[in-house]
């Protein structure tokens, strides 16, 4: 990440670290079905204790829904604020064997590897395009053969105008949980950190970069996840072979778009 990009999402985040999970829910209205479409992304069955990166990780929100789906995982968290990791540490306490949590940059800093998944939420969006490109492509030499790369995060309508009906219509569902003015402003100052991107381009990055497989499994106005697999499956490799993609699952208000 670019040092004035990085630095302005740093200072951002370290801000936002206090009472940030306790506004999870009221900011993501869809929140169980957008976090639950990412671990039904991955392919590992129950018992498995697959080595996970975790890009972004922040308190540990996202690794910590892994843990209760896959108890015996083994997680790396990376992020660059060292206020919001500090979170997760506290999340994580007593874990130390089996989570390990870094203050790093994951577009420059080494990833590691190799891993059964790499996945992100809400963090990769903060990167040009350019930059995108280049993680997509070492999220996939960071997979083993066969492994499996999720990212639930914010994209671009493709038009304007529904960019637009997007943004009010969450920023509608929000105020409608309650949350204070304060926060939401402090929210939407947040969203002037993004660089999003159409679903359709990120798609076609991942399988330029080398990805099978890929697919949205969800989307919700700006929000989707998506991903796809490291090609070369190695039988025995602990991960069972993933169902034939499903149609995203969507919203019973109108698509929001690619």
């Amino acid at each position: 990440m670019r040092a004035s990009t990085g630095g302005k999402v740093r200072r951002a985040f370290d801000a936002a670290a206090p009472g940030y999970d306790e506004l999870r829910r009221q900011l993501i209205p869809c929140f169980d079905d957008f976090y639950g479409a990412i671990l039904d992304s991955l392919p590992f069955p129950s018992g498995a204790s697959p080595r996970v990166l975790d890009l972004g990780a922040g308190t540990g929100l996202l690794s910590g829904l892994v843990l209760e789906r896959w108890p015996r995982a083994r997680l790396v968290l990376l992020d660059l604020s060292a206020d919001m990791l500090e979170r997760a540490r506290a999340r994580f306490a007593g874990r130390a064997a089996q989570v390990e949590i870094r203050t790093a940059d994951y577009l420059l800093d080494a990833l590691g590897g190799p891993y059964d998944a790499v996945i992100s939420a809400l963090s990769i969006h903060h990167l040009p395009d350019p930059g995108k490109r280049v993680l997509f492509r070492r999220a996939l030499a960071a997979l083993r053969p066969g492994g499996w790369f999720v990212d639930a995060d914010n994209v671009l309508a493709p038009t304007p105008r529904l960019a637009a009906s997007d943004r009010a219509s969450w920023i509608s569902r929000v105020r409608r949980s309650g949350i204070g003015e304060v926060e939401l402003a402090a929210a939407l100052r947040r969203t002037r950190l993004d660089i999003l991107a159409p679903l359709s381009d990120q798609l076609a990055w991942l399988r330029r970069a080398g990805f099978d497989d890929v697919d949205c499994s969800y989307k919700w106005l700006h929000f989707a996840v998506f991903g796809g697999r490291r090609p070369g499956i190695r039988r025995g490799a602990g991960a069972r072979r993933r169902p034939s993609p499903r149609p995203p699952r969507r919203s019973a208000r109108r698509p929001a778009g690619a």
